[in-house]
């Protein structure tokens, strides 16, 4: 029998050299270290752009986490195939005892995880996962009864009591960097070579690797103090530029939290709150799978939508009538970002305005997202949609006109990305089919011609969204 030899860690959605508890854990084990990197095909090949930022984004974080293993005396093994086959392959011709990686918890990823678990398995190699992704997973935050939470207050408040610095400690790299193993040099494929090419990253000032994740949180932390009162003003740049990082893992969220824990401010407290929203949005993918497609609350499966194709287009085009819808798709549409008080309207325009299924809306935006996570994606569209956990009721519905005076007062975001309304003024561009035929020439803005008018009634769309859910009313009334 050929006798094994130390390990392989295998990156995924983790991609920095510090802070990495699984790579941790297998330094410890003792070396050599191996490390690994897997442009999966079963991810790629549902990829239909070629542009695709987030391939890009990956690619050259792997290629500054490849450099940073070399710097610390490792290296990275970089492979093309279906990861299921080839991290079983590569431990194999490696001789490895066992294969470490942090865990993930989608669905897709927990089956291939099995099925690499148990073909090391055949070969008498070991599998062990690490939580890496969140702070708290499933599990360790629980009710009384030792139950899942299905409101996030009472989860928040669960939540920031368990959290200690033990929680938020991180995983020291530098002390065990003696047993990293080198890789073969060069065997990173090109973009072009896995099927994709070059995008508009730098232009959109996206920095990729754990580099551009410290100077993104570098950043942020000069602003954090104000971001309880600007945080929802898509005008202002007041957001942190993380939630990309946050995807790949080029920061790490302990120290994220421990930061936040740390400054002790209202501005920090509420940065926080996002991140215990994070962990509940995880553990409820990893305790109710099935939401991925259905409503959280089976009920609301029995609601019935429409599925009108010329709404949905002008919604998908930033083409509706209203403003700072269309401002929110275009800006998802031209950079793959949308900020999130404008996920939350566009979300609940396409479904209690249009009357479309948020399955749909949740897709578009799955493949859209630069900082696209399942968890926190589903999510934020079952919130809106009045189907998830701790939703808003379903009787609640943005107005797209009142959300626009108050998140967008002087319409400086809408400006931006709706250069048809550049010069109406202020307090008609909100509603600029509003405008008298004079006013509408001033401003160069024919409604109907140069920008579309209201491509629903809101207050009768409203009365059809109250009339479509009754359904889960009377069904309550019924029990």
């Amino acid at each position: 029998m050929v006798p094994t030899t130390g390990s392989l860690v295998w990156f995924r959605r983790d991609l920095r050299p510090h802070d990495h508890a699984a790579l941790h854990a297998a330094l410890r084990a003792g070396g050599p270290v191996h490390c690994v990197f897997v442009f999966d095909t079963e991810i790629l090949d549902e990829l239909t752009e070629p542009a695709d930022r987030r391939v890009e984004f990956i690619w050259e974080s792997v290629r500054a986490l490849q450099t940073a293993l070399e710097a610390l005396g490792g290296g990275l093994h970089v492979l093309h195939g279906r990861a299921r086959e080839a991290v079983p392959q590569l431990a194999g011709k490696l001789r490895a005892s066992a294969v470490y990686t942090n865990r993930d918890y989608e669905p897709q990823a927990l089956a291939r995880d099995t099925a690499v678990a148990a073909a090391l398995q055949a070969r008498g190699i070991g599998f062990h996962t690490r939580k890496d992704q969140v702070i708290f997973e499933r599990g360790e935050i629980t009710t009384r009864a030792g139950g899942d939470f299905s409101v996030f207050t009472p989860y928040k408040r669960a939540w920031l009591a368990k959290l200690t610095p033990f929680f938020v400690k991180a995983y020291p790299i530098e002390a065990h960097r003696a047993q990293l193993a080198p890789a073969p040099p060069k065997n990173l494929p090109t973009l072009e070579t896995l099927g994709f090419q070059r995008t508009d990253l730098s232009a959109l000032g996206i920095q990729p690797g754990s580099t551009g994740g410290a100077q993104t949180f570098a950043a942020f932390k000069r602003r954090i103090d104000r971001y309880h009162e600007l945080r929802d003003f898509p005008a202002a740049a007041a957001t942190s530029g993380l939630s990309i990082h946050l995807r790949f893992g080029t920061v790490s969220v302990r120290e994220l939290a421990a930061y936040a824990r740390q400054r002790r401010n209202a501005g920090a407290e509420t940065w926080l709150s996002e991140l215990v929203w994070r962990d509940f949005y995880f553990a409820i993918l990893a305790a109710r799978p099935e939401v991925v497609d259905r409503a959280f609350r089976p009920e609301y499966d029995a609601v019935e939508f429409d599925d009108n194709d010329r709404y949905w287009r002008a919604w998908r085009d930033g083409q509706t009538g209203y403003p700072l819808v269309d401002a929110a798709m275009r800006q998802l549409n031209q950079t793959g970002f949308m900020h999130n008080r404008l996920r939350m309207v566009s979300a609940s325009f396409l479904v209690k305005d249009l009357g479309i299924a948020w399955q749909r809306g949740e897709r578009y935006f799955a493949a859209r997202l630069n900082d696209y996570d399942l968890a926190a994606n589903n999510g934020g569209w079952q919130w809106a949609a009045s189907t998830g956990c701790d939703a808003q009721p379903w009787f609640r519905i943005f107005n797209p006109v009142t959300q626009s005076i108050r998140f967008d007062s002087e319409g400086a975001f809408i400006r931006r990305f709706v250069p048809e309304l550049r010069e109406v003024p202020e307090q008609r561009i909100h509603a600029p089919w509003q405008m008298t035929p004079l006013e509408q020439q001033a401003a160069h803005c024919i409604i109907g011609r140069e920008y579309p008018a209201p491509i629903v009634d809101h207050e009768q769309a409203r009365k059809r969204t109250l009339a479509r859910y009754a359904v889960v009313r009377d069904a309550r009334q019924a029990r």
